[in-house]
């Protein structure tokens, strides 16, 4: 699960940055989004909102260099069995530090706000990005060159 989590943040970090020309990718605006999702999800207060995102900010800001690891790693393909351990074991570490990031900061939200909430925003944030995933790649979706040649010799 908790690699699933991972694999679909960087993928729409991934595919956010990669969106098409028309579609042109704002951080702001997809912080903003973000925010806002959080905010209502969790039915944060307005005051419970001003003290509790710049501590997430902080901690977003301390796992993206991570996710970059994480990112670069996953485009590399290892070409032996020393590389390949040396991959495993990097993305492995990189896992463990991202999650004592998420303990100490989920530690730090629970100073601000009830347990409830904090919880409400984990899962309010991983639905955020799960449907993100969901509408990029429902707006992506095209034919399979493959399928698309498969299909029309089964036509005729």
């Amino acid at each position: 699960m908790k690699r699933m989590y991972l694999a679909l943040l960087l993928m729409a970090f991934n595919i956010i940055a990669n969106a098409q020309e028309d579609k042109i990718f704002s951080p702001a605006k997809f912080d903003a989004a973000l925010q806002h999702f959080i905010t209502t999800e969790a039915k944060l207060t307005q005051q419970e909102a001003l003290k509790f995102f710049p501590v997430y900010r902080e901690m977003q800001s301390m796992q993206r260099p991570l996710f970059d690891r994480q990112r670069k790693l996953v485009s590399e393909q290892p070409q032996d069995e020393a590389s390949s351990l040396k991959a495993i074991r990097e993305r492995d570490e990189i896992e463990i530090e991202m999650k004592r990031i998420q303990k100490t900061y989920h530690e730090r939200f629970l100073e601000l706000l009830p347990a409830s909430k904090v919880y409400n925003v984990i899962k309010a944030e991983d639905h955020f990005y799960r449907n993100m995933f969901r509408r990029f790649n429902h707006n992506q979706r095209s034919p399979h060159p493959k399928r698309q040649n498969n299909n029309a010799t089964n036509q005729k």
